[in-house]
């Protein structure tokens, strides 16, 4: 697709959505998109969802569908009603769907499915799919969201713990969530429940979410959906830590204060670890004791009283102390480098996909 939506395009049988479905489409951004099937067969259209018109003519704000070889073109099709036939059987091998680009409050946007004359049940099951991403409460849903998500433009509103508004853009919630990685895209399955009355917001995996209020629907990502996701389960004790050389200071009473690795443990309070000023080579070690499947970190700065706070890192993970691996992420080309806090005081979550086993972590 064209906005990291679910939208599929072949020449028997398809979809098509408009930006952020079943979320808000943004003002003034549809463009004309043309469905072609094999020459000598015909195009079958279904309708799930048509874009709101601010008009109550309809005429200037609605859905066309254009045959480029037999004008004039088929409606215009405005809500509540949609074409009155189930199915729109037209004349032609392609089609041209022109969006309405006006400006509106809020609206569902589109969903079309088509099938070609050689396969008419395939629109019919094409729809059925996708009706399915608009469940009832507390059932799961799966869309597919393409690689490079990640930059798109819209907000989301939430957090892994609590949820995201179903009015956030469709795939960066998983992407925020750590539940698939932006260069890679992938399938995602989530349950729509009730919403809440605030969403906390939080930066995680390199995108901030938004602090919100009510919304009706929510969308999570747990064990509800009895989903084989990496999701951050139990957080892993950590049975020693080691570091490079910390700092040397003296506090205001003449006594040293010491910003050993021991300080890193959470939740500490006053000040945490630090490297030495100066080092391009400082590290923090942790052992876990055991070898544990290591699905993501979590990073915090000292305190806002000394308002120390490391904003980026990379990772190496040892199974026997000895043999180090730097973590590569899903790209496997060149040492991950993880955002990490931009203060002293807010967390930042940052998911290992894939995970990784290890015993110790640096």
């Amino acid at each position: 697709g064209d906005g990291c939506g679910h939208t599929l395009l072949t020449p028997p049988r398809g979809t098509l959505s408009s930006k952020n479905y079943p979320g808000t489409y943004p003002n003034h951004t549809a463009p004309p998109r043309q469905l072609r099937a094999p020459p000598g067969t015909s195009l079958l259209l279904a309708f799930g969802d048509v874009p709101p018109q601010p008009s109550e003519s309809c005429a200037h704000s609605s859905l066309l569908l254009a045959d480029p070889q037999a004008p004039p073109p088929y409606g215009p099709f405005c809500p509540p009603p949609v074409p009155t036939t189930p199915l729109l059987v037209t004349n032609s091998s392609a089609v041209t769907v022109l969006p309405p680009r006006t400006s509106h409050r809020s609206g569902r946007g589109l969903l079309l499915s088509y099938a070609t004359s050689q396969h008419p049940a395939g629109v019919q099951g094409a729809f059925r799919r996708e009706r399915a991403l608009t469940p009832p409460l507390a059932t799961c849903f799966s869309v597919y969201c393409p690689a490079g998500c990640k930059d798109i433009d819209g907000d989301i509103w939430g957090n892994p713990s609590q949820g995201y508004r179903d009015t956030s853009v469709l795939c960066k919630p998983p992407l925020h969530a750590g539940v698939i990685a932006d260069e890679l895209g992938g399938q995602v399955t989530l349950a729509r429940e009730k919403g809440i009355t605030l969403y906390e917001s939080a930066f995680a995996n390199g995108l901030h979410s938004k602090r919100g209020s009510l919304s009706e629907k929510r969308l999570i990502f747990h064990k509800a959906c009895h989903l084989p996701l990496p999701a951050c389960g139990d957080v892993l004790e950590v049975a020693a830590f080691n570091a490079s050389s910390p700092p040397l200071e003296v506090d205001a009473l003449g006594q040293d204060r010491a910003w050993v690795a021991e300080r890193a443990a959470p939740p500490t309070t006053g000040h945490s670890w630090a490297a030495e000023p100066g080092s391009d080579s400082a590290w923090l070690e942790l052992d876990l004791g055991a070898r544990r499947n290591v699905t993501g970190i979590i990073t915090k700065g000292s305190s806002e009283q000394y308002d120390y706070y490391v904003t980026s890192y990379r990772v190496s993970s040892s199974r026997d102390g000895k043999n180090w691996r730097p973590y590569r992420g899903s790209s496997g080309q060149e040492d991950k480098v993880f955002e990490g806090n931009a203060d002293s005081y807010g967390e930042v979550s940052n998911a290992f996909i894939p995970p990784f086993v290890a015993r110790y972590i640096r």
